[in-house]
């Protein structure tokens, strides 16, 4: 089942799950979160009940909201080994092999995330994208098995981590992480989509689904989620250690392969992969979790510290 949060023209939030006649409203709710605290069974039975009655709402006429309005925490690993590769080739250096040991990740912001619309360029001179899936974590729990990891996601979204490269490679001089590099603005979305619908599609340390990107029409990134490294049930195993997870959490799995224009860039013509520009339309999918639009615009003018 794929489930959506919207918003309509009179500012009214909504939730509803997908159909092929459009979006059937649930009832009452305004946020997915509540429906995931109840459990997978209550959000079943949310979906089941909207798809036989909920009122039928066309998708053109509503604005795509992420999933989730604000989840308690935000993980981001760093999963794909491709990515990884290159970007430790580019600084003449040799996988570590404790990449291989532990999936490394950090929090960000939870209060970024948005759907579809504007993105602005948070103050970034070199902006990017990021080509990323996300879980949903649908149980919480402390010091998870990976079998007990599996069970507690409940469904996935594709993730656009937007990045200000050159804010993040001044702030990460300071070994802190990106910081402001990358906390304006998160897209997720444009469904939550309920786990069992990828159980067919299992390859690997994934699922056999294609992932793309483009930027006004022309492709950028092209992967497969069945090329991830560490598995989603593996992540959210290692991010319980010693710690909860829970109910609404967001666990990112790191730019795929060829992800991001700061990869695709390195040893072609600068002109192929340009920086992302006020206009330019991203448009981030993933075979079954859809596809994920978006229009670049200018951020707000940066306040002065001193």
């Amino acid at each position: 089942m794929k489930f959506v949060r919207f918003e309509s023209a009179d500012g009214t939030p909504g939730v509803g799950v997908v159909t092929d006649e459009g979006y059937r409203r649930i009832d009452g709710a305004t946020d997915l979160l509540p429906l995931i605290e109840q459990g997978r069974d209550a959000l079943a039975r949310a979906g089941e009940q909207a798809v036989r009655s909920g009122g039928l709402v066309d998708p053109a006429t509503v604005q795509t909201l992420s999933p989730l309005a604000t989840p308690p925490t935000f993980r981001d690993f760093y999963a794909f080994e491709q990515h990884v590769k290159a970007g430790r080739s580019w600084r003449g250096l040799e996988m570590d092999p404790l990449w291989y040991e532990i999936p490394v990740f950090y929090f960000s912001n939870p209060y970024a995330f948005r759907g579809e619309g504007d993105v602005p360029m948070t103050g970034a001179e070199k902006f990017d994208f990021e080509l990323e899936v996300a879980a949903v974590v649908g149980k919480g729990g402390k010091n998870l098995s990976v079998d007990e990891a599996a069970d507690a996601i409940i469904g996935y979204c594709v993730l656009n981590d937007w990045s200000g490269r050159d804010i993040q490679q001044q702030e990460m001089k300071l070994s802190m992480g990106p910081v402001k590099g990358k906390d304006t603005a998160t897209g997720l979305g444009p469904w939550l989509v309920t786990a069992d619908e990828l159980t067919p599609y299992s390859k690997d340390n994934g699922f056999d689904r294609k992932m793309s990107l483009t930027v006004n029409g022309v492709v950028y990134s092209e992967a497969n989620w069945a090329d991830v490294y560490w598995s989603f049930p593996e992540m959210v195993s290692y991010a319980s250690r010693g710690t909860e997870v829970r109910p609404g959490d967001v666990i990112g799995s790191g730019t795929c392969g060829t992800g991001c224009i700061l990869e695709i860039s390195r040893g072609v013509d600068g002109d192929r992969f340009p920086w992302l520009e006020p206009g330019d339309e991203v448009v981030a999918s993933i075979e079954g979790l859809g596809s994920l639009r978006n229009v670049v615009v200018k951020a707000e003018e940066v306040q002065p510290l001193r």
